[in-house]
């Protein structure tokens, strides 16, 4: 699965692009999910209502995943994978991500700037909608600070971006930029970055890119 990382570097490419012609990038962390080892860099928690988030490594057809598998149906229940090594404020992060099932919802996300489980933007595809948005959460509350309607089909790879440099957010989906949204709500500290699902979603994520913007 290493090998499959090289697929996405375009996407980084866009990324770079979208955040202004002097932008460059440090060495990306690539993260798969080929051993049981690769949990030790995260942390999971759940925001919001309902029971925690249940994540593990699982075995599909094109290998191993990371799969956040409980189905709690409550709304406003957030599940998050925080990548440990990294923090940064001018990030860029990507993930290959398939929605299995969900009632509630059936959706993917990548947060960057999290300073707590309350506080963060996130870039969400959900299938059951069709749409990906952008939204900052601020003492658990969320806002919409960007929209597109876009095809997310359900049981199907999909990719996931979101370039954050100063109070530039770009959100990229299969490859192509949907939207760009401005916002200066997070100028303080670098935070945290990683994997995101909401409700019943039973997603899996393929891989996780990280780096950092400057």
């Amino acid at each position: 699965m290493k090998a499959r990382v090289f697929q996405y570097l375009p996407l980084c490419v866009f990324l770079l692009a979208a955040c202004g012609p002097t932008a460059s990038r440090s060495p990306a962390d690539a993260i798969t999910f080929d051993t049981l080892k690769a949990l030790d860099d995260f942390e999971f928690a759940t925001a919001g209502d309902g029971k925690p988030g249940e994540w593990s490594i699982i075995e599909n057809d094109a290998g191993r995943v990371l799969a956040q598998i409980d189905t709690d149906p409550a709304d406003n229940r957030f599940p998050l994978a925080i990548y440990r090594p990294f923090s940064g404020h001018d990030v860029y992060v990507s993930a290959r991500f398939m929605t299995i099932s969900g009632e509630t919802d059936q959706a993917a996300g990548v947060f960057v700037r999290l300073a707590s489980v309350d506080d963060y933007y996130v870039a969400c595809a959900s299938a059951l909608e069709n749409n990906v948005g952008l939204y900052r959460v601020v003492a658990g509350k969320r806002a919409m600070i960007g929209y597109m309607e876009v095809n997310v089909s359900g049981q199907a790879w999909h990719t996931l971006g979101i370039a954050a440099r100063d109070e530039r957010l770009t959100i990229f989906f299969d490859g192509r930029e949907l939207f760009v949204a401005i916002d200066r709500r997070f100028p303080g500290p670098p935070g945290k970055a990683g994997l995101w699902t909401r409700a019943d979603s039973m997603t899996w994520f393929e891989n996780l890119t990280i780096g950092s913007l400057y």
